[in-house]
């Protein structure tokens, strides 16, 4: 008997007990849409968490920072210091395998002017050059450019924050125009204030000018509470103001000019975790980046995961009972044509095989429509009952724009699943078949 006569045969032998068959598939239908639909909550957990922490940072960046001083080694390079930033570790640290790009980084907390208006907030000075390789992109003006003497990149919030410190309520709704603007750049946070009592040791700070020259496009990540400058000017800037209060202005140490902190880029985000391992265990920094808390909430998201998939599990574990019983059933109900299927000369393994395609058939076409239905449910959770399911979710911390993910492989892998769990509830069926004697079959009958 070839395959395509086998396949018929077991087709008609499923559609004459409809009932019965019927309910097998309905038992892997139910089994696989459990399994697919938790899965995919789980999914949708591990990328809602994904999307929370990316909004509240760049994936990519890990900000690096000095141990304290650095800890020489013991290879006898008295230029061999670990937790030390300076040129020479930058060079390195460019060097490591899926970095993309470094800039040290310096920042000072001052006042900004523009016209009667003030506000205060953190400076950052970076390599101009590196902030496109970072991924930075402006909504309003253009990129910050080494060139730039004092020019100032705004976060987006920041233009937002401007306020008259001469009036009862400075605040307006209004956006300050920034760009293209002259600037004022102090440590004094009493900048713009009318003066009325002079006082004799308050710390004179000088005053800079400067440009704005864009307003960064990203509203969530911490770089919108920020504006950045070319770290050479920003340094000046320091410098001057640490005079101003009679602070040691040298930032050259035995290992030449070092850096509190510095920003690395890496490209692909599946090569952060390496990254970070090589900054602290071979080169001692301290690092913090938010995959850090991406990596703890994605461990919770895959053990709910876990569990859901058990509780589908159990679901699909019934329906392979179903399964088989409703194939041992069937040998007590073909007894006759077994045996006569024997007693004409077919193959063992014919009938072994039929069994087998017949269990095959039930958990393939229940597999099949159950994956129908997840992908229903799926559609339903992520539009109809999205604010119900997000409500429920957010106890988990796992509220986003999507409460259901479906994950291409996670469809294929429940299908070849459930038809897998067919055949295999079919064996002991099958083989109970293959074993049934000739004679004892047609004397039974």
């Amino acid at each position: 008997m070839n395959s395509r006569d086998l396949v018929d045969l077991c087709f008609r032998n499923l559609l004459r007990r409809r009932t019965r068959t019927l309910l097998a598939v309905i038992g892997v239908v139910v089994g696989t849409c459990a399994i697919v639909v938790m899965l995919s909550i789980g999914y949708g957990l591990s990328a809602n968490y994904q999307e929370q922490i990316e909004s509240y940072g760049n994936l990519h960046l890990i900000e690096v920072n000095a141990n304290g001083g650095g800890m020489t080694t013991t290879t006898g390079d008295q230029n061999d210091l670990k937790g030390i930033i300076n040129d020479k570790t930058l060079k390195t640290m460019e060097g490591i395998e899926g970095v993309d790009a470094v800039t040290p980084r310096v920042s000072e907390y001052m006042t900004i002017g523009v016209g009667k208006k003030v506000t205060q907030t953190q400076f950052i000075g970076v390599r101009a050059e590196v902030l496109e390789k970072f991924n930075f992109e402006v909504s309003e003006g253009r990129m910050l450019t080494a060139a730039d003497k004092n020019g100032v990149l705004f976060g987006s919030y920041v233009p937002q924050w401007f306020y008259n410190p001469n009036k009862n309520n400075g605040w307006s709704e209004e956006t300050t125009e920034v760009v293209g603007e002259k600037l004022v750049i102090t440590a004094d946070y009493e900048y713009g204030r009318k003066k009325k009592n002079s006082d004799p040791d308050k710390i004179v700070y000088p005053e800079f000018k400067g440009k704005g020259i864009g307003v960064l496009a990203a509203e969530n990540d911490e770089s919108a509470y920020q504006v950045y400058m070319n770290i050479e000017d920003l340094e000046e800037i320091i410098t001057a103001n640490k005079k101003a209060r009679k602070e040691s202005t040298t930032m050259q140490g035995r290992n030449g000019k070092t850096y509190d902190s510095a920003w690395v880029y890496v490209g692909d985000i599946n090569d952060v975790e390496s990254v970070i391992k090589v900054l602290k265990d071979d080169m001692g920094y301290y690092t913090y980046s938010p995959t850090d808390f991406l990596n703890a909430m994605q461990d919770t998201a895959r053990m709910i995961q876990g569990v859901l998939g058990g509780i589908g599990g159990i679901s699909l574990f019934v329906a392979a009972l179903g399964i088989t019983n409703t194939m041992i059933m069937s040998i007590y109900e073909r007894t006759k044509e077994i045996g006569v299927m024997k007693v004409i000369g077919a193959n063992l393994r014919d009938i072994r095989k039929m069994f087998l395609i017949e269990a095959g058939l039930i958990g393939f076409v229940g597999g099949l429509m159950g994956l129908a239905i997840s992908f229903l449910v799926s559609f339903l959770m992520n539009t109809v009952l999205l604010e119900v399911m997000s409500s429920v979710l957010s106890a988990m911390g796992g509220y986003g724009s999507s409460i259901s993910i479906i994950p291409w492989y996670v469809a294929v892998g429940a299908l070849v699943f459930a038809t897998v769990i067919g055949i295999m509830a079919g064996y002991y069926p099958a083989r109970r078949a293959m074993h049934l004697s000739a004679l004892e079959s047609l004397r039974n009958e």
